[in-house]
């Protein structure tokens, strides 16, 4: 007697081949985009908060303040990040390229002033932990079998928490009030890390990278991932990172 399952046919097995092998070079393209990111904006940081003629352009030496090119770095990462998300269909994939590296870069130069306020030391070590923690997530979020999303959902309701949270702070300039902050920051943003890789991981399975489509989309992770490891590596800077 032949027994036969029609659920588990050569065909099947074959296609979950094909969306493993899409999904990873999906995701390997996402990497590449972040850390070609990350590069930009620890170079442009590095040069500006070590160039003494480049850091005259970001800050007033007559009222010890911000200069309007240096307001103008502060806030243009807001408004690349929105032109990118709103303008993600209407803008053609090379334009979409250069607005991200723009972004990279002028994140970099905003956060500069970073290397004037902590020490070195503590800047390296903090990017370290923030490199092994998010690669640590990502590895989970990739391997995990358990479904990410209602988890995505909370984290997303407790960023506009923390976002709203961060804001009443600025009035009220409590240093305790952002310490407590800074760690709920960090376990959001570690679990984001998670369930990003996860759903990009699935986004990736379903799509052919080599259409302009897949790379846009693949530009829209990095740009995920991207934020995801910034805002966690400057958390835990407002924990552990020691002032000059």
């Amino acid at each position: 007697m032949e027994i036969k399952d029609n659920n588990y046919t050569y065909d099947s097995v074959v296609q979950l081949d094909d969306e493993q092998t899409l999904s990873r070079k999906f995701l390997a393209n996402v990497f590449l985009w972040m850390f070609a990111a990350l590069a930009i904006s620890t170079f442009c940081a590095y040069e500006f908060a070590n160039n003494p003629d480049l850091r005259a352009y970001l800050f007033n030496p007559q009222t010890d303040g911000l200069s309007g090119l240096g307001l103008l770095a502060m806030f243009s990462p807001l408004a690349f990040v929105l032109l990118i998300s709103f303008g993600f269909n209407r803008i053609s994939y090379p334009v979409l390229a250069i607005l991200f590296v723009v972004y990279a870069a002028t994140l970099g130069i905003s956060l500069s002033g970073i290397l004037l306020i902590y020490t070195a030391a503590s800047v390296f070590n903090v990017f370290l932990t923030a490199t092994v923690l998010f690669g640590v997530m990502a590895i989970a979020g990739y391997t995990t079998k358990t479904d990410l999303t209602q988890l995505g959902s909370l984290l997303f309701i407790a960023l506009i928490g923390l976002i709203i949270a961060s804001v009443i702070n600025m009035f009220l300039h409590s240093a305790q009030f952002d310490y407590v902050l800074s760690f709920f920051g960090v376990a959001i943003f570690t679990g984001l890390t998670a369930y990003d890789v996860q759903k990009l991981k699935r986004i990736g399975a379903g799509i052919e990278y080599g259409d302009a489509d897949g790379k846009k989309l693949a530009l829209m992770g990095a740009l995920s991932l991207y934020l995801d490891f910034v805002n966690l590596f400057l958390f835990l800077l407002r924990i552990f990172g020691r002032r000059k």
